[in-house]
This record gives structure tokens, sequence and C-alpha cells, in this order.
């Protein structure tokens, strides 16, 4: 392995582009002189090309001074540039023009074509609440259990990532994932980003991907953030059940800065709602983000950023089906009306990108969160204690310091091109006083599960090269992850630093095909892992801490006609034994080997000029390798999930959506004794815009269906029974909800 990694290494150092230019630059929206991150750069004739970075930048090895560069971005006119006109950095400005699918491009998308549809997602229907921030990835299913301030429950092919276990996702290259959380290892809670200042959303499934480490085994998402606004906004909505939500975003520097390459911003977010509970969520959230970026000279790139959430919730919990069907409570009741909880995360962040000689780049990243939680939730209401009920508290307080780099080169020898990257970094979780107590009515505490101290640190190297010969393209890769585990147990007799260290090698090797400008085939294969809770890894004295995930894509990336692009890829995984901390009731639960297989379908079609149509079907066949025919169910696994609709945009200044999304009935548990409902939800919504004011409408649940959003087979008894009862538990789906809105731009 070794030996691998220094011939990589060496590969990206002496790589010379003898007899080629390299031709770097910047592409911007020509109307507020913000960067077009994600554009294409494409060879005309050529299937070669790439992407822009973070900062609009892109770099590209070219074979003669005549060749002609196409740039396109979706919702942007398409641009050509002769580059015997140019030196070798170009500033191309692209004119916003009505999106198109014939702005889609097959091939000139690196490695990772998939992700492209999200391009055109977000300019059609853009994100606009927490809840469809995740959704905007195709075939992720979200599920909210606590009120809307708790972590989403994320559903992935055949997977319940419950709250990000084996899903890595980022925003603006920070981390989102808390290892070693009180609730639940790779607990994700985004309701710190904004859906407005969304600029990107960058996902992958399967764990093929060498950028991407620790949780990224059936996918990740990385979010970015926009660099500038171009114009002040102000927006207020108000709907059903007390919603009120405000957001202000405002340019710091102005249009002068702009065109200097300069530009920073501020927003700020804050939402109420009570909820549609019989006990009212007493909701509240409020989001601060300010953001600065910039070029100094040609070289260098900066940017400098800090966001703030804080968040507090009565929240109205798990449900017994039981207690609905007879008569007790409401789809909207609570057993335990006292559940809730605050939380807090402070983010900040440095980033700068260097051209330095000999055409290396350089990326670099240092982060920080501060973070808060305290969550009260009760899952077996009297079950261990029938006289003051089973009531906990989940809490922590953690610091999170690290840093990502890379230092890249494109090599050009003979007819191909060789992108070389080498990666390093680090995260250190220092986490104080995570506890697991006993308590009745959030005010008294009855007993201490546990108490202590977790001290987690992951440090990284990968290094992987993706080598262009004419219609393929070759990725390999190899990554090296060693953690160090650290755990004082406050509840112990004396004082103790249980400690344990582990080590794991990914490689990854991806295969592309592009036939012509229109199809690309694709095999994709890679070695990924999950860690697992400190507090497991201690018990369990360092085995199995670890467990890898290993798996294969085999798909394509279609575009027929102009005016449809569709993906179908066909997967399979298999993930290794595993042992799980259960967060709820401080022990240690083993689970055996698994595997799945299924298959993607993406479809985007534009039937006419103003209207387009999505489509994602998506299937899987999640198994328990080592228990018994008819017993070897993952519960809460999806099987078949679908969501899509159709989006139009009017020359008039309307636009709107009818969405839909389904999921089918799943196992609950191991035997598919308690089934877990499924569901289709039908949403709408409309927007009327003239000259710098926007109004909107929107629908969620159109036809008012009852639907189960988060679902969990159960042992739970009640006040008045004397037996435990093994029942589904539930939090119902919104009822019909309607909100308003208004934005002014100025």
């Amino acid at each position: 392995m070794k030996n691998i990694l220094l011939m990589m290494a060496g590969m990206l150092l002496t790589g010379i582009a003898f007899g080629h230019r390299l031709i770097r630059g910047v592409v911007i929206n020509a109307e507020d002189q913000t960067p077009l991150i994600g554009a294409s750069v494409q060879i005309e004739g050529n299937s070669r090309g790439t992407v822009t970075d973070g900062f609009g930048r892109f770099q590209l090895v070219i074979e003669a001074s005549s060749e002609i560069l196409v740039f396109s971005f979706v919702g942007f006119e398409e641009k050509k540039i002769e580059v015997s006109e140019h030196d070798g950095q170009l500033t191309v400005m692209l004119a916003p023009s009505t999106t198109e699918l014939s702005q889609l491009r097959v091939t000139a998308s690196g490695m990772n074509s998939v992700n492209s549809i999200s391009k055109l997602d977000l300019k059609l229907r853009p994100v606009n609440s927490s809840q469809e921030i995740l959704r905007i990835v195709p075939g992720l299913f979200i599920a909210q259990h606590a009120g809307g301030g708790k972590a989403e429950q994320i559903f992935l092919r055949g997977f319940d990532l419950d709250h990000g276990t084996d899903i890595n996702i980022t925003v603006d290259g920070m981390p989102v994932n808390m290892v070693s959380h009180a609730h639940g290892q790779g607990y994700a809670d985004l309701h710190f980003l904004i859906p407005e200042l969304i600029n990107v959303v960058d996902f992958g499934k399967g764990p093929y991907y060498t950028d991407k480490g620790n949780l990224n085994t059936a996918g990740y998402v990385g979010f970015t953030t926009k660099n500038s606004i171009g114009k002040n906004v102000v927006k207020v909505e108000g709907g059903s059940f007390n919603t009120l939500r405000t957001l202000g975003m405002f340019d710091l520097l102005g249009e002068q800065m702009r065109l200097k390459g300069h530009q920073a911003y501020a927003a700020v977010e804050y939402h109420l709602t009570d909820g549609p509970f019989e006990y009212p969520q007493n909701f509240n959230r409020l989001n601060l983000f300010t953001k600065y970026s910039g070029y100094f000279n040609d070289n260098n790139s900066l940017s400098v950023q800090f966001s703030h959430l804080s968040s507090k919730w009565d929240a109205s919990g798990q449900i017994p089906q039981r207690s609905v069907d007879d008569g007790t409570i409401s789809r909207f009741g609570a057993i335990d009306p006292t559940e809730g909880g605050t939380t807090s995360r402070s983010n900040a962040s440095v980033r700068l990108i260097s051209n330095l000689p000999g055409g290396f780049v350089a990326d670099n990243q240092l982060f920080y969160s501060r973070y808060d939680f305290e969550l009260y939730s009760n899952f077996t209401f009297f079950l261990n204690n029938p006289e003051f009920g089973d009531q906990i508290r989940q809490k922590e307080g953690r610091d999170i310091v690290g840093l990502n780099g890379e230092l890249s080169r494109l090599i050009h020898y003979k007819n191909s091109t060789i992108t070389a990257r080498v990666g390093y970094g680090f995260r250190y979780d220092d986490i104080r006083d995570i506890e697991l107590t006993n308590t009745v009515n959030r005010w008294d505490d009855l007993q201490r599960q546990s108490l202590g101290d977790i001290y987690e640190t992951n440090g990284w190297i990968y290094t992987d090269a993706t080598l262009e010969n004419g219609k393929w393209l070759l990725n390999g890769g190899l990554r090296l992850d060693g953690f160090k585990f650290d755990y004082v147990d406050q509840l112990a007799a004396g004082y103790e630093t249980q400690s344990r260290s582990k080590v794991r090698v990914s490689p990854k090797l991806n295969v592309i095909y592009n036939l012509n400008d229109q199809t690309r085939f694709y095999a994709k294969s890679g070695v990924g892992f999950h860690s697992n809770d400190t507090r497991v890894v201690v018990a369990e004295e360092g085995q199995e801490i670890l467990p890898a995930a290993y798996g294969y894509d085999l798909g394509a990336t279609l575009k027929p006609l102009e005016s449809v692009y569709l993906n179908l890829a066909y997967w399979y995984m298999f993930m290794e034994q595993e042992f799980v901390y259960v967060g709820d009731e401080a022990v240690v639960e083993p689970s055996g080997r698994t595997k799945r297989q299924g298959m993607d379908l993406s479809v985007r079609w534009q039937a006419l000029s103003w209207l387009f149509a999505d489509f994602d079907l998506n299937y899987a066949n999640p198994v328990s390798i080592d228990d018994p025919e008819g017993q070897n169910h993952i519960p809460l696994a999806p099987t078949w999930t679908s969501i899509g609709g159709l989006t139009f945009q009017g020359s008039s200044g309307f636009s709107g959506s009818l969405r839909y999304r389904y999921i089918k009935d799943r196992p609950a548990n191991e035997d598919n004794s308690i089934v877990a409902l499924g569901y289709a939800v039908v949403d709408a919504k409309v927007n009327y815009t003239r000259d710098f004011v926007e109004f909107g409408l929107t629908l969620e649940n159109l036809f008012d269906t009852d639907w189960n959003e988060a679902q969990f087979a159960a042992t739970t008894r009640l006040r008045n029974e004397a037996n435990p009862v093994d029942d589904l538990t539930f939090t119902p789906g919104i009822p019909f909800f309607a909100r308003l809105s208004v934005a002014v731009q100025f």
C-alpha cells in the first residue's frame, strides 16, 4: 500500500505537459458578477472537459492553440471561445437565459455525471424549506419525528440511515455528521443551512469516492452555499398552524467590489410554528450566516464564513398505533407531551485555493464548530417505569476542529490527460458530559444511565488519479484513515481513559466510457466504511469497529433527445459485521452481515418549452445474510420508492410545480410481523414574479392524506396496560398545509 501511495504521489509531482497548454480561468454570471459553480467547460468536438470549482474556476489542458472551448451552465446561454485569441487565463461571462434541458451535458461532468441532474432540479425548483434540502437528491427520502428541531431520519438505497449513520454530509466542506453523538452515530442536523443560500448540491451514491471518508457507504451529499447574492432579499412567509418564517439576505460590499472580485453577504432566518399537534410545538429557530469570498490576483481565492443556529421545540414524538385505533388519543395527540429539546451550533471556516508554480493547485480549509444538544424523548412510555414513565434526556456539548487539504495537478502525456490528487486532513471531536438520564417531565432526574467524556480523532490521506484517453476515463484511488478513540466514564469508580486505535484502507476503481456526446457508460467499485461510537469501540475492545462496505455500480447516462436526460444503474453492496451503540438505552447491540442490491432510474424530460417532468424510481432488496429465511428482513429498509412531478415556467411571471413522493410498505421488524405503512403524498406550489417582487403559495399534502412519517416497531407499555405490547409507533405526517410568501429584491 505504501508503495502505491508513493507511486501516485510521484506521478503528481513529476508529470509535465510537454507541447501542450494549460488553460485556466473563471466562469462568471454576467448579470450579477457572481462565480458559477459547476459550469461545464468542454473542448468542442471532444469528450474531454471539466467543471468549475467552488470559486467558479477551472483548468484544462489543450493540445493545440486553435481549440474551441464550449462553456455552458443550466439557465445560461452557451458560449464558445477560441483559445488562440487569449492567453492562459480566461474570464468567461455567461448571460442568463431561460432554462433548457439542452444545457445539461452528459460527457463534461467528470467522474460523477449523475449529479448533473441536481443542477437542473435546483434551477427549476429552488429549495425553500428545511424539509426540502435533502429531498433534492434523487432517491433520497426523509422523515421527521421530533417537531422539526431534530435531525431527519434518512432513507437511501435500501438503508435506514437513521440520522446519518451511512451517509456522509457536508456543507461548504465542513462535516455535518456528528460522530459518537448522544442520540445516534453520524447524527446529521442540517437545520443550520438556510435553504435559499444553496448554490450547488453535489451527491454520489455508493462508496466510490476517494475524497469521501467516514460514513460514506450508501452515499454522500455535499452542499455549497452561494458566494454572492447579487441583490438584497427580504422574505416573509405565513401559514397553517401559526407558522411564520422571515428571511433577510443582504449584500455587504456592493457591485463595484464584485467587479473587482470581492463579494460578501449576510443572512438571517427566523422560523416559528406550533405544528398540527394537539400540544403545540412552540418551535422556534434562529439562523445567522455571513460569507466573504474573493480573488487576490489570478492565483489565490479566499473564502471566510460564519454561521450560527439556535433552536428550541416541544415535540409530540412517536405514538402507538393501538392508542389511535381505540380512540385513546387522536393521530396528533401525545402520550408524553413534555418531549422536546434545544440545540445550537456555530460554524467557522477559512478556505484558500492557490495556483502554484508548475501547474499545481492547492486547496486548504480550516474549520471549527461548537455544538450543544439536549433532547427529551419517550420511546417506550411506561415499559421500564410503570409509575413515572420512560422519558430520557440525551445531552452533550462538543467542539470540532479540522483541516481539509488537497494538492492537484493536470498532466498531459502523449494523447492522455491525467488529473492527479493527494489529499490530507484531520478531524478532532472533544465531547464533554455526554449523558443518558431517566427524567420525569424534563424537570426531575430519576437515574443516570451513562455519563462520560469522548475524545475522537480521525486523520486521513488519500491519493487518486483520473486518466482521460479518448472516450475512456479511468479513476483509481486509495484512502487511508486512522482513528483514535478515547473515553472517560464519569460513573466509574476511578478515573481511567479507555483508548483504542484503528486503521482502515479503502481502495476505489471507476471506469467511464463516453460512446458519444449523448451516451456514457460507467462501472464504479470501491470500499467504504463507517466508524462506530467510541463507547462501542472501548466496550468491544477495538474489535469490528470500522465495518467496511463493499459496493459496485453498473450504469448508463443517456440523452437520446435534446429534451430527454436519463440515468439507469444496477448496484450491489455488502456490509460487514458491526456493533451498534443504541443511544436511547446505553447498550451495545450486535448486528450481522447484510447485502443490498437494486436499481435506480432517473428521468428528466422537457415536454414543452415551459413544462418539465422529472421521475425517479428506486428499487432495493435489503437482506440480513446470517439470519434464516423469513427472519432476515432489515427493519425499516425501503424497497420501492419514487419521487417526481411537473414543473412549469411561464413567460408571464408564473411558475410552479405539482410533485409526489411515494414509498411502499416495508418490514418494521425482522420477521415482517409489523409493517411500516407506505404512503403517497402530493404537494403543489405556484409563484408569481413581477419586477422585484415574488408572491408564492405552497400547498403540502394537497389531498389531506393520512400518512405516517417516521415509523418504528417497538415494545411499549401504556399506563393502563399490565403487559408490554409489540406494536407500530409512528409520528403522523403533516396534514393539508398552506403557506403564503412574499419576497422583495432591492
